[in-house]
């Protein structure tokens, strides 16, 4: 006879009752399940450098990364990590003590909160944020404090009044994401000194995503917040592998800090999953080490398909942001004469084959992202085409 079992108390931890099954699981499930392009869910769909896959196949066959590597890392990425945050940003790093491979940046993000936060701090968040970020302040134990970018002209801008003003004594850490997803925005030079003055003065301690650091568009710039006075010592600075490289499912992310961050952040990390990756990592350190040849063919290849998705969502009747960052395009649906997100995208694979994101489920305020919605355009372009192709049914 089976055990009897209570159900007084719900099975999910209380703090994560919120959260459910993310939206890429379900609207990817939907693009399965109508046969829809999926713009939705952030993966290209084609490999990256064919050398880099080539690497991964030799350290394989060699037997390096078979078994667990060293829970830090393997030496030679960490060397490579270290290499190129220096050459590209002179940031030092010791490769020994001041570099953490994790398995993803989103491995990166909950070890971080999970170390740095204790029950009740409060965190700062740019909102729309990616989803994971209120996961894993919750499982933490602290309190969101979301500060949202709001549309101005064809961008997205962040209120450095409404910034400062979020801040209280119980405030412990700014997590700060530029190049931003969903939105596209690049924080401006001016807006990350601001934002490094402020964490200064408040004595705050700052979490950086910035995986899309290698994906700028136009006049916009990429500039670590690390790089800002009195930075280094009090920020932990996140890149990807996947998102610069094209190699999503290898799941090889970072984290650059000063030694007793890094410190932190690993005591966290080596509970959570230990290692992982192990082949992959030296594949990784071979890219990190790609001519500026290749992030500028990168760079110039999700441009022109930024143009060709923007361009045919906007002839489809969608109000268009510009994207500056990342590989997202965020659009407003009211010109279509819509106003939910969510309603408008579950609809979306039935009325026109396409499957996108509602920005909504990246807010606290969910009236303020009720209208936008976000297509994705790391796709090959024959895709991107047809999708625009379908989603001028729209218009009429």
């Amino acid at each position: 006879m089976a055990a009897m079992t209570s159900t007084a108390r719900p099975f999910l931890n209380r703090s994560l009752a919120e959260f459910g099954t993310t939206i890429f699981a379900e609207m990817s499930a939907l693009a399965v399940r109508t046969g829809a392009i999926n713009l939705g869910q952030g993966f290209p769909d084609t490999d990256g450098p064919e050398e880099i896959r080539e690497a991964a196949v030799r350290a394989l066959r060699d037997g390096r990364g078979n078994q667990y590597p060293p829970g830090p890392g393997v030496p030679e990425l960490r060397a490579a990590i270290a290499a190129h945050q220096e050459r590209r940003y002179g940031l030092a790093f010791d490769p020994d003590s001041e570099v953490l491979v994790t398995v993803g940046a989103t491995e990166a993000i909950a070890a971080s909160l999970l170390a740095l936060l204790e029950p009740g701090d409060e965190v700062i968040a740019l909102e729309p944020y990616y989803d994971s970020y209120a996961a894993c302040i919750a499982m933490a134990g602290g309190r969101r404090v979301p500060v949202t970018l709001r549309p101005d002209g064809d961008t997205f801008r962040l209120d450095l009044d409404e910034l400062r003003a979020a801040v209280t004594d119980r405030t412990r850490l700014l997590l700060v994401n530029t190049p931003h997803n969903p939105t596209g925005t690049v924080l401006t030079r001016a807006e990350l000194a601001a934002i490094a003055e402020l964490a200064v003065e408040r004595d705050l301690l700052v979490v950086t995503d910035e995986v899309y650091e290698h994906l700028v568009f136009d006049d916009a710039e990429h500039v670590p917040l690390a790089t800002f006075p009195g930075m280094r010592e009090r920020t932990v600075t996140i890149g990807s592998a996947g998102k610069s490289f094209s190699f999503t499912g290898w799941k090889v992310g970072w984290i650059t800090a000063p030694a007793g961050l890094v410190t932190a952040v690993r005591s966290a990390k080596q509970y959570l999953t230990y290692v992982a990756s192990g082949p992959f990592q030296y594949a990784v350190a071979e890219a990190l080490a790609l001519p500026e040849s290749y992030f500028e063919a990168f760079r110039a290849d999700m441009r022109a398909k930024r143009d060709l998705l923007s361009a045919g969502l906007a002839k489809a009747g969608f109000g268009v942001f510009r994207t500056t960052g990342t590989y997202f395009v965020t659009t407003d649906i009211r010109p279509l004469g819509e106003r939910d997100g969510f309603a408008f995208c579950r609809a979306l694979p039935e009325r026109a084959g396409v499957v996108a994101i509602p920005n909504a489920v990246f807010y606290d305020h969910r009236d303020a992202g009720a209208p936008f919605v976000r297509f994705a355009f790391c796709k090959r372009t024959a895709v991107l085409e047809e999708a625009v192709r379908r989603l001028t049914s729209l218009a009429g």
